[in-house]
């Protein structure tokens, strides 16, 4: 009689359990980077914000040096409504900006006597940002870690 040898008729390729290993550490990987990507996505708003707080500073420097006077809002920055620029649209600000809302934030431009005051707001707190942010026109930028609005007494950023 004769002996057959034995073959391993098995399919290459892999298990089942390999494949679930496989998958399991990916989403540990991915469940470490989201929250990471989240803060990231956060500081980078924050930083827009605070360019954009600079932004109408210096086009609140230039309404004043054609209008004399600082604008009392966001929309006197902004594009006019129709026809040429003038001081109820100085078109110094891109329109978004002049809505109020730009890069998760949501910007108030509010005219005082001699000067004006602007404030940053996340529209999400924790979401679209952790910071609030205050300045006026001694051009000095105040944040507050909280969703408290930051105001002329808030710690200055570094």
């Amino acid at each position: 009689m004769r002996t057959r040898k034995r073959t391993n008729n098995r399919r290459k390729g892999f298990s089942l359990i390999e494949l679930l290993i496989v998958i399991s550490i990916i989403l540990i990987i991915a469940a470490i980077a989201v929250p990471k990507l989240d803060k990231a996505r956060m500081h980078t708003q924050e930083m827009a914000a605070i360019q954009q707080i600079k932004t109408i500073h210096q086009a609140q420097s230039m309404y004043y040096s054609q209008f004399g006077r600082f604008a009392k809002s966001l929309q006197e920055l902004g594009p006019p409504t129709s026809g040429t620029p003038g001081p109820d649209g100085a078109d110094l600000i891109p329109g978004d900006l002049a809505k109020g809302e730009k890069t998760g934030y949501k910007f108030i431009l509010q005219g005082v006597d001699g000067g004006y005051t602007i404030q940053a707001i996340p529209i999400v707190f924790g979401s679209t940002g952790r910071r609030t942010f205050y300045s006026d026109q001694t051009l000095v930028i105040r944040e507050n870690w909280g969703q408290e609005p930051a105001d002329a007494n808030s710690p200055e950023i570094k």
